[in-house]
């Protein structure tokens, strides 16, 4: 009777989820104590035919309740619940040392222990003997250190639980995925693809239809229909093309084509290995404007004002090279994200465009102007003694040729004030002296003539 006093109060507490009837001590209590019974609703759902089911002292069901609240899907395990799970199996272990040796008890005992062992088999990652670097299709995959970043698998599209898994990252691209989806990847690394083929598609979604790819992915090539049977067709807005959900994730990116022709920012649906390269391909000065909408400029001010300040940044790159102490204090360097600020002003990338629709390289590029207006025309006397004056009217202050007032003329790069320029455009005092120059030295004869 004692015994059943414990389990009476056991099971206020716990409910015992393999035994959904009725068990054998109950029917032996007597007719003086009420039968303890588990409400329909609170009870757990069966167990899979071929599993034993517990009818055993307080200790095996002690391990039954361990079991069931270790047994859920896989991918919702945590690392708490891997340490349970070995808690639990060092439990199973004790139970099955203090049950007498082949009995019934002790088999379904061991069977539950080896149960526990496959589903902690499966959580458990071999990260010890994976590599840190693995080469794949052009892929260059790192195995990640950081255990608490959740992400998500490019390859099998499930979550990489960092706690207990081990994964890697291609540094190309960024590709993620499972130690033990590595071998079965197939999509090479879209860098490779950056390095050979350096440029956007610049016709709007260049939609051929879907027919055209005879009705599979344009990258897996699996089967696909707009209807969604076998799986439904999704459209890049970058390639115009269809792909299956497992290629296109619905993922949102700006268009470089909608942005030069329409100056439309709002990011639409790409596929992942579109995404992929317009994220690497952000950065890249392929955009050259004026050739291929020379338009913009004319609707958009702020591109007008960006290519003034380029232009200018330009004229000042001469006197930076030949400076120490502009060399010594690298100004140049103010522009090193943006290097090809300091090497022509028709080259464009998307993120300058990014950048200049909502101000901030308008700003950056104004105050990076300040900064070497001010070393060539107030804090270097090297650079202030190659100024111009004004030949013409041989008044005001020395002239430098990224002056808003300065006109330069395109034979010999001499500076005038603007007004005085255009008044006497037919002539360039300069040009002028050094025709004369020149004529004088071609008629002056040469020592073998005068002896």
């Amino acid at each position: 009777m004692e015994y059943d006093e414990k389990l009476a109060r056991f099971r206020q507490v716990h409910l015992n989820p393999f035994n959904k009837q009725l068990g054998p001590w109950q029917h032996e209590q007597g007719p003086g104590k009420e039968a303890l019974q588990v409400p329909s609703e609170e009870a757990l759902p069966e167990l899979p035919p071929g599993e034993p089911e517990f009818r055993c002292p307080e200790r095996v069901m002690d391990l039954g309740l361990s079991e069931d609240h270790f047994a859920r899907p896989v991918g919702l395990f945590l690392a708490s619940d891997i340490q349970q799970l070995r808690q639990a199996i060092q439990e199973c272990k004790q139970v099955i040392l203090e049950l007498p040796e082949h009995s019934e008890k002790q088999k379904d005992a061991v069977v539950r222990l080896i149960h526990l062992r496959l589903k902690l088999q499966e959580l458990k990652d071999p990260s010890e003997d994976e590599p840190n670097i693995r080469v794949l299709l052009e892929h260059r995959f790192y195995k990640e250190k950081s255990k608490s970043v959740k992400q998500t698998c490019d390859k099998c599209h499930t979550v990489i639980w960092g706690l207990i898994q081990t994964w890697y990252t291609c540094t190309g691209c960024y590709y993620r995925c499972h130690s033990k989806c590595l071998n079965l990847i197939s999509k090479p690394c879209v860098r490779s693809k950056v390095s050979h083929q350096a440029e956007y598609e610049l016709n709007i979604c260049p939609e051929a239809g879907l027919d055209s790819q005879d009705y599979r992915c344009a990258e897996c090539r699996a089967p696909i229909s707009l209807r969604g049977v076998p799986s439904e067709a999704r459209q890049c807005d970058y390639t115009g093309q269809y792909y299956c959900s497992h290629c296109h994730w619905n993922d949102l990116a700006v268009i470089p084509a909608r942005v030069v022709h329409n100056w439309d920012f709002e990011p639409r649906k790409v596929s992942r290995g579109s995404m992929r390269y317009l994220a690497l391909m952000v950065s890249r000065p392929v955009l050259r404007l004026r050739e291929i909408n020379p338009l913009l400029f004319n609707y958009v001010e702020e591109l007008v004002e960006i290519r003034k300040l380029r232009q200018d940044i330009l004229l000042m790159k001469p006197y930076f090279i030949t400076c120490r102490e502009a060399m010594a204090a690298r100004l140049l360097l103010q522009l090193q994200h943006r290097q090809h600020f300091v090497e022509s002003d028709e080259m464009y990338s998307v993120q300058d465009l990014l950048d200049a629709r909502t101000g901030r390289l308008g700003c950056s590029l104004a105050d990076t102007h300040t900064l070497f207006a001010k070393h060539i025309k107030l804090d270097c006397e090297r650079c202030q003694a190659k100024g111009f004056v004004c030949e013409l009217c041989r008044e005001g202050d020395v002239l430098f040729p990224f002056d808003s007032h300065t006109s330069v003329c395109a034979d010999c790069s001499a500076v005038f004030h603007r007004d005085c320029y255009y008044d006497n455009s037919t002539t360039c005092p300069r040009c002028a002296r050094l025709t004369l120059r020149k004529q004088s030295l071609l008629q002056e004869p040469g020592p073998d003539v005068d002896a």
